[in-house]
């Protein structure tokens, strides 16, 4: 199994398409976003990680992510059993809470068992002024 794309977003929906193919909408995706407020602040981003299992593959497997900042694990780690059928797509959304004590990069690292990592990275800035 492989990871296809992992992004931060708002929001997503599954619907079907013409011909009873699947389609997923995604929207408000990014790559940055300002502290809800003053630091030190907490934020729960959106993680969806699409993933793609050959057709030789059981299904079956496990998504980790870690956070990490200047190169340096956090103390934050989510394991979570994927099911994908044979020669199919699928997807799995992974939210953490993550505290931010200044203006900072964080990357989620994604891998499926022992695979390659995909990192994403989400920049975090001040608040806006007001």
């Amino acid at each position: 199994m492989e990871i296809i794309a992992a992004l931060f977003l708002e929001h997503f929906e599954m619907r079907q398409a013409e011909g009873g193919s699947a389609r997923l909408d995604l929207s408000g995706v990014y790559f940055s976003l300002a502290a809800p407020g003053q630091f030190p602040v907490s934020i729960q981003p959106h993680l969806m990680v699409l993933l793609r299992c050959p057709a030789e593959h059981q299904g079956l497997a496990a998504l980790e992510v870690t956070f990490h900042t200047n190169g340096e694990p956090m103390d934050i780690r989510n394991v979570q059993p994927v099911n994908v059928e044979p020669g199919k797509f699928g997807y799995n959304l992974v939210q953490a809470t993550v505290e931010v004590t200044e203006p900072m990069t964080i990357e989620a690292h994604c891998r499926v068992d022992n695979g390659p990592v995909t990192a994403v990275p989400l920049t975090v800035v001040q608040p806006l002024a007001g």
